[in-house]
């Protein structure tokens, strides 16, 4: 009789409380797991050089990644990523040319070097690059989604792509929440 009573004061017990039943699952996105992102993007810069016929004797050009959702838009991930492939294309021969010192490129303050497609080739020109390297990033709740793709400025031919994703953990978040 006690148990019943006791199962009973439990269940009355339950429905007073007021709202909806909370559960905890654990950190939001599952364990924090704090990711490599220099060791990422050089992995990701290395997939592009190893599918793309590039001449080590001409430039290519690393434009700043720009948010999926707003194309004309990045954060100081998007700027921080291309800076980390654009280093990796250098230590790997491929020479990269610095579009910032050059007036001809117009820069949106606070989002970096942002070309749509009718600005690649007369930027490429410029540059006498061979290559362009493009690429977004989208974010969910949990990772950041990125894709990468290089680019000839003779008819926009995608001449390497690659995908990855990263957890979003607290060291991205800052970045994405940084303008």
């Amino acid at each position: 009789m006690k148990r019943r009573a006791s199962v009973w004061a439990l269940l009355a017990l339950a429905a007073a409380l007021p709202g909806c039943a909370r559960y905890y699952y654990g950190e939001r996105g599952g364990p924090a797991v704090q990711s490599d992102v220099l060791q990422t993007n050089y992995d990701a810069a290395d997939r592009l050089l190893q599918t793309a016929p590039l001449d080590p004797r001409r430039s290519v050009i690393v434009a700043t990644l720009v948010s999926v959702d707003r194309l004309g838009e990045s954060s100081r991930l998007g700027r921080m990523f291309s800076e980390q492939i654009a280093s990796r294309f250098v230590q790997r021969g491929v020479p990269v040319a610095e579009v910032r010192l050059r007036e001809q490129l117009a820069l949106q303050p606070g989002q970096g070097e942002l070309l749509l497609s009718r600005e690649l080739r007369e930027v490429s020109q410029n540059h006498d690059a061979q290559a362009v390297v493009v690429g977004t990033y989208a974010v969910s709740g949990a990772m950041v989604y990125v894709s990468l793709k290089l680019v000839s400025p003779q008819g926009n031919q995608v001449v390497a792509a690659t995908d990855y994703a990263l957890p979003v953990d607290e060291n991205l978040r800052g970045l994405l929440q940084g303008r």
